[in-house]
């Protein structure tokens, strides 16, 4: 089940309906900048976690 032209027309004219044209690029921008604070906290999770990983002659000393 895919999208047709017809039926993204129909969602971004009733998007347009309900956020007007002032608001769509300010939605559109917050939609953005939220999705790369997602990408960012991911990315920091990886780097905490590589961080936390001993070396392997730093574990026999414990």
């Amino acid at each position: 089940m895919s999208l047709g032209i017809w039926q993204l027309v129909l969602i971004l004219a009733i998007v347009f309906v309900i956020f007007g044209a002032g608001k769509l690029p300010r939605v559109m921008g917050d939609i953005g900048k939220g999705i790369r604070n997602l990408r960012d906290g991911m990315g920091n999770d990886d780097d905490k976690r590589k961080q936390e990983v001993l070396p392997p002659d730093e574990l026999d000393k414990r």
